[in-house]
């Protein structure tokens, strides 16, 4: 698909999901992040927004804690924030902010009426953009394309796996929230290392080394 075609697909497809009210929220304010990515050959998936990434004004993934993290990572292979966002789709399980966990610790999990309303959005992209490669963030995101298993079998690893859209490597990524402490372990922090190694590995392979500014 030329980049004109798929820019005006994306389009049409944001602006539907822009409208999408399925999950019946209560409040007005609930409404779904959009990623701002016209001609991807990457995807991101993660799990849901936080309050912060659906607030007025905002509504993109990964814009509060969490997003500072990852983008901290990412900076470390040499991508910075606006390259990342104008070049990969960011996209989530669930595009609308479930709330706060019950037990006071993070954000909801959304429930599987809230991932089965979502999931054709994400089935779309998938068939839209094609993507070569694909970074799913958090387990949640991760079981969508890969068997439940440890993060320390997953992380740190290239899948070659087969979805909606056909054929993308999946390199997966903890997720960045302060509310997991897996990352904490050393033996996990060299797990994150390599992933994040064979994540800037891909995209100079699919942008060119210049795209990437590697940092000191």
């Amino acid at each position: 698909m030329s980049r004109p075609a798929l820019a005006r697909k994306l389009d049409a497809h944001c602006a539907a999901l822009d409208a999408c009210r399925a999950c019946g929220h209560a409040d007005p304010r609930v409404v779904p992040i959009l990623s701002l990515a016209r001609s991807p050959k990457v995807m991101l998936v993660g799990q849901a927004p936080g309050q912060v990434e659906t607030s007025p004004g905002e509504r993109r993934a990964f814009a509060g804690r969490a997003g500072k993290t990852m983008f901290r990572w990412l900076a470390g292979i040499g991508v910075d924030e606006p390259t990342f966002r104008e070049r990969v789709y960011i996209a989530a399980v669930t595009r609308c902010y479930p709330g706060p966990s019950p037990s006071g610790r993070g954000d909801r999990v959304p429930s599987r009426f809230e991932q089965d309303q979502c999931g054709r959005w994400l089935e779309a992209e998938l068939r839209i953009i094609r993507p070569k490669l694909l970074i799913p963030v958090g387990k949640l995101a991760m079981e969508k394309f890969l068997p439940s298993a440890p993060l320390d079998t997953i992380i740190g690893r290239v899948h070659d796996v087969e979805h909606e859209g056909g054929r993308s490597l999946v390199i997966p990524l903890p997720h960045p929230s302060g509310a997991s402490s897996w990352v904490n372990a050393p033996e996990h922090r060299i797990l994150l290392e390599r992933a994040l190694a064979l994540v800037g590995a891909e995209l100079e392979r699919l942008w060119g080394a210049r795209a990437l500014r590697r940092s000191a």
